[in-house]
């Protein structure tokens, strides 16, 4: 029976964490191992952990804060470590169904018959009210009579998928071993979709119908500078702006430059209802997204893959 190891990332959130656990300690199928990487937490996190969970799960408990990236980077290179054949990646706000792992597996196990190696499965995610969040890109790949193929294991409740989260994905060993780690420097907002994007360029990732999680999120919906009041959170939108730049820097020069007038739109607009700060953020993180050029960490070492580009088979 393959082996699986979840790895959950948290930063100051003890409660949800504690739920997360339930949910995961919970399944029908249960984990070989579970690592949770404590982000640097100061609210008593650590001490939950030692508590009410003890030898159940390894903590790796950051000295610093390094955002969702470097945490998923750490946590996805220590259960690879352990030698598992599957990593079941998620935040601590992340509450799977109790058969969610079990459809993910027995999706992989269709594909399987269906000679397809997967680089990834992914839950459907939705809202505790019960709409869909996190959908990840249907692949629109063409048969040879120009129709799409991704209703072709639709009856098994499986659709091929490209960009996506990391809201409960399950990574077999091989994706790491080709593709690396996400990338670390991303800090966070983005290196999911970078990420899942670089490990279905051969080949789509799957949707499991049947495999469902709930997603508790402080705010609903795409991070939106304009609704964040939060004043940490607001800091971190440079990320996201840089990143989402750095991401489409592979796209045409078009769209790069309707990305740049449309962020430029933006903090204008942010400037004419007082918000300078965020504006500033937006413009800074835009321009620094031009250059940002991080490497692709390989799993095996802690030197970059081909020098920051793609690993190739």
């Amino acid at each position: 029976m393959a082996s699986v190891c979840a790895v959950i990332l948290t930063f100051n959130r003890r409660a949800l964490l504690s739920q997360c656990l339930q949910a995961v300690t919970s399944q029908t199928r249960p984990c070989e191992r579970i690592v949770v990487v404590d982000n640097a937490s100061h609210d008593g996190t650590l001490e939950m952990l030692q508590q009410d969970w003890g030898q159940k799960v390894e903590v790796l408990s950051l000295r610093k804060n390094i955002g969702a990236a470097g945490g998923f980077n750490t946590g996805m290179r220590r259960a690879y470590e352990l030698g598992t054949d599957f990593i079941w990646v998620m935040d601590d706000d992340v509450l799977p169904e109790p058969n969610a792992l079990e459809a993910l597996l027995n999706g992989s196990e269709i594909l399987a018959d269906q000679s397809i190696q997967a680089p990834f499965l992914i839950s459907n995610a939705f809202t505790p009210s019960g709409l869909t969040t996190n959908t990840p890109d249907i692949d629109l790949k063409q048969n040879d009579l120009a129709y799409a193929v991704w209703p072709l294991l639709l009856h098994a409740g499986l659709v091929p998928v490209r960009r996506s989260t990391f809201v409960s994905i399950l990574l077999p060993r091989e994706t790491l071993e080709r593709w690396g780690l996400p990338i670390a420097k991303m800090f966070m907002w983005g290196e999911d979709m970078e990420y899942t994007s670089r490990i279905t360029k051969d080949g789509p990732g799957y949707l499991v119908g049947l495999s469902r999680v709930t997603h508790v999120r402080a705010l609903s919906g795409a991070p939106d500078i304009r609704k964040e009041n939060d004043s940490i959170r607001v800091g971190y939108f440079y990320y996201h702006k840089r990143n989402q730049m750095f991401m489409i820097r592979e796209s045409a020069k078009l769209l790069q430059a309707k990305y740049i007038l449309h962020q430029l739109w933006l903090a204008l607009k942010l400037l004419l209802v007082g918000s300078h700060h965020k504006a500033k953020l937006v413009v800074v993180g835009t321009l620094h997204g031009l250059t940002f050029k991080p490497d692709i960490e390989a799993i095996e070492t802690r030197s970059p893959v081909n020098g920051g580009r793609s690993p190739q088979a």
